[in-house]
Formats: structure tokens, C-alpha cells, sequence
């Protein structure tokens, strides 16, 4: 565990009750709020072959974007593109399948970590409106004397769509090696060793989600796709997000949308992860809203990647992200069990 979490010294500045606080976030962030210039365009955009060529760079970049915003957006990530055109085309095949065919799939008291959850059934913390979606999710394969096998399930895989499960655990694999790259990236800004995060996320619980939002044809009442929420996870590592809708929450209250190009990734912070900064790094309250009336007839799909610690890892504020006399903002608990916890909010178990 490190000593001090450390920022270039030209970022720092004395903080109240004698902390410390990034000068650059502060004082940028609170001109914003003064004004009504917060637009999408303020969220990062970074290549991740920039972290070839200035790690430093990329990593102070994409962290005051995190710091800031919760959400950055990263292309020439090298998952290749025809693997996700293969994977959306996995996904649409599926959610084609009759209902019936489709809740085979949906496992009982699993809450939703494997397989399908059908429309309906998952809904935001604090909020009764269901969520206009279907998704199905595939998770880490384990060798059989693995001691994660307790908490993580086994993956369950359609037979009605010839290489799905090739084509998924594929993607997943990309995932979690892009996934890596942007922790030590977020690892670099915080000032701790590059690989800190390698072991904290080693086997990690982590969930690949193919979502798919239908069409909507008839009146949605107070649902919307998705209720606005903060992510469960570590950071989370969205493709297919090109269908408008996404939006943020600001820190004072007004939502932007977050536009993202073909092929680019969307990526935010999780809430596992702004415990572990004590706050420093935020999970931001996003939602997906329901489509204009000239696209209402079109459907929405998106694939997210849920990265996750470890499951025994405890999740407790970084020394140096904690002012002296002040005590952390959380209590300490394991991956596992915050896990647990989250899902019985959203009504998952």
C-alpha cells in the first residue's frame, strides 16, 4: 500500500483543515459552475497511444477529466473493430430470439451475474420505474479449484447463436487488457506505482453486459432506458454508446449528454473506485434517457465492461487521500460484500 498519494507539485496547494487539493481541478471546476459552459466537449478525449509516447501526459489528462468529470472518452484503444462488429451482431442475434427461447437463459436467484435478465427487471437505486431494458452478461471462467468460484458463477451461453461464446469471452479478454492500461494510467496520476492496480483487479469479479434497448412504440410513463445511477464497479469501459442518450449529472445539478464517435470508448469511474480515493476520483450519477420522437423507433444496444477488484479485496481510502484529523468518507469493506449490497438496491437479488 503506498504512503502518499502525490500530484505534480505545481498542481498543489494547501486545502482546508491543512489537507491537500488539486489546484487545476478546483479552481477550473468552480469557474464552470459560476457559468453555464459545461458542455460534453469538457470530458477528455484522449489516445491511448499518447500513453506510448508521454504517460505522464495522458495519465494527468485523462485523471482531471475523471477528477472532474467521472466520464472520459478513449479511442485507439485496440479492440479491433471487427470484433466488436462481430460481438454486436452476436447481441442483436440474440435479443432477436422469441421471449421464451431468450428466459431459459434467465437463472433464478442469480442476480443477473450470468445470462440473460429479461425486460423489467432491473430498476436505479432509490427509484420504483423499472428500466426499459434486456441485457445478457458474461463473466470470468474459473478453473475448477479457483476459491472465487464461491462468489462468481459459471457463464451459460445460448446454443441458438452459433459462436457467441467465442466471440464474448474474446471480447472479454480485450476488456480486461484495456481495462489495465487505463488503471495504470489513473495508478500514474494518483502518484502510486503503475501496477498498483495488477493484483487489486487480479481474477477480478468483472461482468461484460450486452444491452439492448427496444424500440419504443407505446408510452413509457416514468420509465426511461436507464435511471439515472452511479456504477457498482472499479471503472467501467463503454462501446456502442454511438446512440444518443447517455448523459452525466454535474456537480451542480444540470445533465449534459456524452457524445461518443464510432469505436470510441466511454469510460467512467466506479463507485468502488472513489471509495478506494476516499473521493478524490468520481462515480458520476449518469442515466440513459428515452430517444427523441423521430428515433424512438430505433433500437438502442451498447456493450459495457464492468471492471471489478478482486473479490476478498478490501476497499479502503488510499493513505494521503484522507486530510489529517478527518476520518475517510467510507468505512472499509471487500469487493464482494459492497457488491452484494449494491445489488439488493437495484433489485437484482
Amino acid at each position: 500500500m503506498p504512503d502518499l498519494i502525490r500530484h505534480p507539485a505545481s498542481s498543489l496547494q494547501p486545502g482546508k483543515k491543512g489537507g491537500l487539493r488539486i489546484k487545476s481541478e478546483v479552481t477550473q471546476f468552480e469557474s464552470f459552475a459560476m457559468t453555464d459552459t459545461i458542455t460534453s466537449n469538457a470530458i477528455a478525449s484522449v489516445s491511448l497511444k499518447d500513453a506510448e509516447r508521454d504517460r505522464d501526459a495522458f495519465a494527468q489528462e485523462l485523471g482531471r477529466s475523471f477528477e472532474r468529470y467521472g466520464f472520459a472518452i478513449v479511442r485507439d484503444h485496440g479492440i479491433p473493430q471487427e470484433l466488436i462488429d462481430r460481438a454486436e451482431a452476436k447481441a442483436k442475434q440474440f435479443f432477436a430470439l422469441p421471449e421464451e427461447v431468450k428466459r431459459k437463459y434467465a437463472i433464478p436467484g442469480g442476480g443477473g451475474a450470468r445470462g440473460y435478465t429479461p425486460f423489467g427487471i432491473e430498476t436505479a437505486k432509490g427509484l420504483k420505474a423499472h428500466d426499459l431494458k434486456e441485457f445478457w452478461h458474461v463473466g470470468r471462467e474459473l478453473p475448477e479449484d479457483h476459491p472465487f468460484r464461491e462468489v462468481m458463477a459459471d457463464n451459460v451461453w445460448p446454443e441458438e447463436v452459433p459462436g457467441f461464446r467465442d466471440t464474448f469471452l474474446e471480447l472479454y479478454d480485450t476488456f480486461d487488457r484495456t481495462g489495465l492500461q487505463v488503471l495504470s494510467a489513473i495508478a500514474r496520476y494518483l502518484g502510486v506505482d503503475e501496477d498498483y492496480f495488477r493484483d487489486t483487479v487480479r481474477d477480478g469479479n468483472s461482468v461484460l453486459r450486452m444491452l439492448h434497448y427496444p424500440p419504443q412504440t407505446e408510452p413509457t410513463g416514468e420509465h426511461i432506458r436507464a435511471g439515472a445511477h452511479e456504477d457498482i464497479n472499479t471503472i467501467t469501459l463503454l462501446l456502442g454508446a454511438e446512440e444518443a442518450g447517455l448523459e452525466l449529472k454535474t456537480r451542480d445539478g444540470r445533465w449534459i449528454p456524452v457524445a461518443s464517435r464510432h469505436g470510441e470508448l466511454v469510460i467512467n469511474i466506479g463507485d468502488m473506485l472513489q471509495r478506494l480515493t476516499n473521493g478524490l476520483l468520481r462515480s458520476t450519477t449518469h442515466r440513459v434517457v428515452n430517444p427523441a420522437p423521430d428515433r424512438a423507433s430505433h433500437a438502442r444496444y451498447s456493450m459495457p465492461y464492468f471492471l471489478h477488484f478482486r473479490s476478498d479485496f478490501l476497499i479502503e481510502a488510499l493513505p494521503g487521500t484522507v486530510s489529517p484529523g478527518e476520518q475517510p468518507k467510507w468505512p472499509p469493506i471487500t469487493a464482494d460484500d459492497y457488491l452484494q449490497e449494491r445489488l439488493r438496491e437495484i433489485k437484482l437479488k
